[in-house]
Formats: structure tokens, sequence, C-alpha cells
């Protein structure tokens, strides 16, 4: 599971960097990467961002997944 979540991490960090270099810049990172032009496609970075989609829905599972921090930290020293 840490793999998974490493994974996912690295591409919502690559998703958010490419869209803030599109903002700032101009500048798409995936196309760049799969060596298009800017807003242009290929199979491969159709991949790239379908993973990074794919990512993003997993992290958005694992915080509504994710019990309460602070009301588990609290009911363990209630009980201490």
């Amino acid at each position: 599971m840490k793999t998974l979540n490493l994974l996912a991490a690295v591409l919502l960090i690559v998703g958010g960097l490419n869209w803030g270099l599109v903002a700032l810049a101009e500048f798409d990172l995936v196309a760049w990467i799969t060596g298009q032009e800017f807003g242009e496609t290929s199979a491969l970075s159709r991949i790239v961002y379908g993973l990074v989609g794919l990512a993003a829905v997993y992290g958005i599972t694992q915080l509504v997944n994710r019990p309460n921090e602070s009301a588990r930290l609290r009911s363990a020293s209630a009980g201490s």
C-alpha cells in the first residue's frame, strides 16, 4: 500500500506542477516529456493524464476513508 501511496503522490505532484506551469508559463510539462508541443496530445501523454486523474480519485478516497486523526488521538488519551 505504501508503494501505491507513493506512486499516487508522485503523479499528483506531476499533475500539479504541470497545471501550475500551464498557468504561469504556458508550458505543458507532460507534453514536453512525451515529445509534444504545448496543447498537443499523444497516446502516451493521454495515459499520463489518465494516471494523474486516477491518482486524484485515489487521493480523494484516501482522504474520505481516513479516520479523523484528532478523534482517534482523543479516544486514545481518554483511555489511558
